[in-house]
């Protein structure tokens, strides 16, 4: 399993010409450079996406890092908290009670299907891996890629809601009123113009989530700021929308 923190690698020569590398590039000369991801383990991974619904990545990490404390992060730990010590922790997010029961389910998951370690689930082939990871709650195709990327294990254009609608404005891939089929297509258009190295492709879901969050939002997206107007089709289509008749 690749080490994020010792696999530093810029793009590589094969890759840096490409549209897409030139986007990131200028992505991080505003935003900065992406500090490694915080968790990288499978099982704290899932847990981090669980523990905290509908929350900022700080309140999140407060719930997470509030979980390890009271438990280690053990299984068995998890199903020994009481349902109100769990609410509790999940108060940093909305619906505490629903998200203290998904905290136990993925416990029992571990334990029973897994024998209590999920580490051996990187062992296998990705589509095996997959299959295993999206036995837990909230973790679908998106989520599994991520944490077999994060992991160092698999070296897949992982995307969040964030990075796949910067990406469709962009013009990789087509939007579909199906998520899956928008996530796809934005998938396979950018990652061929991206090196097969985990740690370059960290740094790509990261720029890509931090400028959706930030600048290319939903609503009201900020184009005047953006570092990479020049290459959006979605800012060039408003903008001619707003030209003036002649």
């Amino acid at each position: 399993m690749a080490d994020f923190r010792r696999r530093e690698t810029s793009l590589s020569r094969k890759k840096t010409g490409t549209r897409l590398g030139g986007i990131l590039q200028a992505l991080r000369s505003y935003y900065g450079k992406p500090e490694p991801p915080a968790v990288t383990d499978p099982l704290e991974q899932i847990l981090f996406e669980n523990v905290a619904y509908l929350a900022s990545d700080a309140r999140r990490m407060e719930a997470f890092r509030s979980l390890k404390q009271r438990t280690g992060l053990k299984p068995a730990k998890i199903l020994a908290l009481s349902p109100a010590t769990l609410q509790e922790i999940a108060r940093r997010g909305i619906t505490p009670a629903a998200t203290a029961e998904k905290l136990r389910e993925i416990a029992a998951i571990v334990l029973d299907e897994f024998g209590g370690d999920l580490s051996g689930v990187l062992g296998g082939t990705p589509e095996e891996a997959r299959k295993a990871l999206k036995k837990f709650p909230s973790i679908g195709d998106p989520g599994a890629e991520r944490i077999l990327l994060f992991s160092g294990a698999v070296p897949v254009l992982a995307l969040d809601s964030n990075g796949l609608r910067v990406l469709i404005r962009l013009g990789f891939g087509k939007e579909d009123r199906s998520y899956a089929k928008s996530y796809r297509s934005a998938q396979a258009a950018a990652q061929v113009q991206l090196p097969g190295d985990c740690g370059v492709l960290i740094k790509a879901y990261q720029l890509l989530r931090r400028h959706g969050q930030e600048l290319c939002k939903t609503k009201y997206p900020r184009c005047e700021a953006c570092p990479v107007r020049a290459e959006c089709v979605y800012f060039k289509t408003v903008s001619r929308r707003h030209e003036p008749e002649t």
